[in-house]
């Protein structure tokens, strides 16, 4: 039987599962960072089918969603969308030592996936945190600042005016440098990796993120670790039973 309970972990609501019969002992861990104006809830099905294989799962809840929640419309969690980002971040580290803390990860196996903001905050993550040993994203972008660029673009389109000067914006830029995982590809830690996207992603489209993949293939084939990207023909920003199946999968095999 798999055990499903609300906790706070520090300041930060979540969902901890581990099956019954060994919740005392130390697991692998992997945590599962759900997507932008989406709830940890929602990544239950993927949560259980990993607990089931023997992982302590934790699904927080992002800054100003769910139980965090501010209710703020779209726009106004758009325009907070990277301080999300930043803050989940810095949060993965905190639940992870809180984990350790207790006694219940084995230290040496803990993993990290998320979906579409989720995805985005998992290669983030992954690129700051070596104790992350394998890592799934899920239609994540992983060209911050390019993508920061990109959600200006649109909402310069909807919104007569944004608030905040250019001064403002090219700052927020520079700072996202420091997080964004393709500015570190000369100190990049090699550890197996997997993306998956929706070839027809209107949302987060595919493309950023394949064109990482392919300038990280030379460092994961001269070091002999697995990277892989799945790119589904025909789907959209809604991920697939078969990517729950190859995350499943990805993390029995790598952790």
């Amino acid at each position: 039987m798999v055990l499903v309970k609300k906790e706070m972990i520090k300041e930060i609501p979540a969902l901890h599962l581990a099956k019954q019969d060994i919740w005392d002992e130390k697991l692998p861990l992997i945590i599962f960072v759900h997507g932008f104006t989406s709830v940890k809830e929602r990544n239950l099905h993927v949560a259980y089918m990993l607990a089931e294989k023997g992982y302590r799962v934790i699904l927080p809840e992002a800054l100003l969603h769910g139980e965090r929640s501010e209710n703020l419309n779209e726009l106004e969690l758009t325009l907070r969308f990277w301080s999300i980002v930043k803050n989940t971040i810095h949060e993965i580290e905190t639940i992870k030592d809180e984990m350790v803390k207790q006694g219940l990860v084995d230290s040496e196996r803990m993993g990290l996936a998320g979906t579409s903001m989720g995805g985005i905050i998992t290669l983030g993550a992954f690129a700051k945190y070596p104790w992350i040993k394998t890592a799934v994203s899920l239609m994540g972008d992983p060209a911050y600042v390019d993508f920061a660029k990109l959600q200006i673009n649109k909402l310069q389109k909807v919104v007569k005016e944004l608030p905040f000067t250019e001064e403002e914006l090219q700052n927020e830029f520079e700072g996202l440098k420091a997080y964004d995982p393709t500015q570190k590809l000369s100190d990049w830690n090699v550890r197996p990796l997997m993306f998956w996207h929706g070839q027809q992603d209107p949302t987060v489209p595919y493309n950023s993120a394949y064109s990482f993949y392919k300038k990280l293939k030379p460092l994961y084939k001269q070091a002999n670790v697995e990277l892989s990207f799945h790119l589904e023909e025909k789907a959209v920003h809604v991920v697939t039973l078969y990517a729950v199946n190859e995350t499943v999968k990805w993390f029995e095999k790598h952790l």
